[in-house]
């Protein structure tokens, strides 16, 4: 597990910024939060180089890719040990179709976000790669019928 890393005021600044409009020029962002180019540049690479900003991506809006079917799927599996989760958790990473995945403290083990284009291919997918991952003994679905609230954009 990643440990936490000191910000201040301006780092926080930065980050809400950045999340906010992450194409905003180094200028722009300086004076959005008071700050010369300068150190803003220099607050940035520390953010970038720690870990705490992990990339730059563009938020893509997956229904005019034709994948709006979300689907979350519960998964249980045979084994529990060390191993066995390193397996699953590697396996499962080579899934484009699994948007998340999440280890459950619950009746079962991992919780998974799939985005497909339809339900057909869904069941494709649980049936021909997931319910194929390692240890995998069982699955169940709750398909989501509208996202009311999604932090990607």
């Amino acid at each position: 597990m990643s440990q936490a890393v000191d910000l201040d005021s301006f780092d926080r600044k930065l980050i809400a910024a950045l999340r906010e409009n992450g194409r905003m020029t180094v200028t722009e962002l300086a004076q959005h939060i008071g700050l010369s180019k300068t150190p803003c540049q220099v607050r940035l690479r520390r953010l970038v180089d720690s870990g705490v900003i992990r990339g730059f991506a563009a938020i893509v809006d997956p229904a005019k890719l034709g994948l709006d079917h979300v689907a979350f799927a519960e998964v249980k599996l045979s084994d529990t040990r060390e191993a066995a989760l390193a397996e699953f958790n590697a396996a499962v990473q080579r899934i484009p179709e699994v948007e998340e995945c999440h280890m459950i403290a619950s009746s079962f083990d991992y919780l998974l976000k799939v985005r497909t284009t339809d339900i057909r291919r869904y069941r494709m997918v649980l049936g021909e790669k997931i319910s194929s991952l390692p240890h995998v003994s069982s699955t169940s679905t709750y398909v989501a019928m509208e996202t009311v609230k999604d932090t990607a954009g």
